[in-house]
């Protein structure tokens, strides 16, 4: 496996699209992913209550419909707690995309991030869309990158090559999130595209078990979105021999799958609003990958830990009570810290920290804390960044 340039335009037979309609600011924010043949497909989705409009679309039509050939996503309005009405606009939408593109609605897939409550300004979205449908080239990725951001301030594209039964494949991927980031079934809007020929069963799988060790292994505020999806598409024109079994293809694909899926979560983290640390978590010593997630995961949703980060602070302390509010079994007194190479809390609680190495290593911006439980032999690693006042700015004014 290598990574390679470009990203949903890479593997063989996918077009993209995007431009401004303007649905909030001014800025490139309706996008089109299309293939040239029919793909199977596979999602994730968030397990927020109040999902938004497109979650619906989704998870019906990935029931229902065997193959997909477009993916349509608008930045600036989430379509998220519009009731009957957001469903309909959702309807409208596909209906006259694929009317635009000669392909059947159930062959469209949707999704929208942005403020959540207000209705979608139909009417000029309608009126971009045969501008977006003429637009179509295997040189937008970057255009939809761009069309799918909301508070990140930097794009987030990947794409690696890998050989399968003699064939070149390629798995591409496009993400955006910065913040509303915990995710609880993948992130916020993640589309990735892939030539490789493997059945729709084999690839929902291999994006759920990809998805639990990367999008699933990363949080910025603790907030699970409204709008959270991955969507994959998969058209075969690699020309492999199709993968229906769990063969060493398979293992193969999976783990390329899970390297694009985690260099996109990284980015999500390293532009998490008001970040200025990216902080990689590992819990070691636990007697389950499950239980060690948990633990993973709390101290990094600690709002009190990710403040100390902030500040430069080796506040064990901090780290110390989120591990005992995770709700696992633990002995305190067994658990070890370090930052890096810098050890800060030896077993039954033998303080080591040295203040000047502990700054000199907090000052950096990517930052590794380890926590060995020493109570079994499995680990997990989380990440997740540091909490300022910009964070806070930002989120004090969006909708403005």
């Amino acid at each position: 496996m290598k990574f390679v340039n470009g990203s949903i335009c890479a593997p063989q037979g996918f077009k993209a699209s995007a431009l401004s309609v303007p649905i909030r600011k001014p800025k490139k924010d309706l996008a089109l992913i299309f293939s040239n043949s029919g793909a199977c497909a596979a999602g994730v989705f968030t397990k927020n209550k109040a999902m938004a409009a497109p979650i619906y679309w989704c998870k019906k039509h990935l029931d229902e419909s065997p193959l997909f050939k477009a993916i349509l996503v608008n930045s600036g309005n989430a379509n998220a707690c519009t009731g009957e009405q957001g469903v309909k606009d959702c309807e409208t939408l596909i209906q006259e995309t694929a009317k635009l593109l000669s392909i059947n609605p159930n062959e469209i897939l949707i999704g929208s991030t942005g403020v959540i409550g207000q209705f979608l300004p139909l009417e000029k979205m309608k009126g971009k869309l045969p501008d977006l449908v003429s637009l179509l080239s295997e040189n937008a990725s970057d255009d939809v990158a761009e069309a799918i951001m909301t508070t990140d301030l930097v794009k987030k594209e990947c794409a690696v090559e890998i050989e399968i039964s003699g064939k070149r494949v390629l798995i591409g991927g496009v993400a955006k999130g910065s913040g509303m980031i915990a995710p609880n079934m993948a992130t916020m809007l993640a589309f990735i595209t892939t030539d490789i020929a493997i059945s729709q069963p084999l690839l929902q799988k291999a994006l759920s078990t990809a998805n639990a060790k990367s999008f699933n292994r990363i949080s910025v505020d603790g907030d699970e979105s409204t709008n959270d999806m991955a969507l994959v598409l998969a058209n075969g024109m690699a020309k492999n021999e199709i993968i229906e079994t769990e063969t060493v293809d398979y293992i193969i694909f999976e783990t390329a799958l899970e390297a694009v899926m985690t260099d996109l979560a990284k980015k999500i983290v390293r532009d998490g609003e008001g970040a200025t640390k990216f902080v990689e978590i590992i819990i070691t010593g636990a007697e389950s990958e499950a239980e060690a997630e948990v633990f993973a995961r709390t101290v990094a949703e600690s709002s009190l830990v990710k403040t100390a980060l902030h500040g430069e602070d080796a506040n064990w302390g901090r780290i110390m009570a989120a591990l005992g509010y995770a709700g696992q079994q633990f002995k305190p007194e067994e658990v070890e810290i370090s930052f890096g190479a810098i050890p800060i809390l030896k077993k039954n609680f033998e303080i080591v920290l040295d203040e000047s190495k502990a700054k000199a290593e907090l000052s950096k911006t990517d930052l590794t804390l380890l926590i060995n439980l020493n109570q079994g032999n499995q680990s997990a690693t989380f990440w997740t960044c540091d909490l300022s006042a910009k964070y806070v700015e930002i989120n004090g004014s969006y909708r403005s």
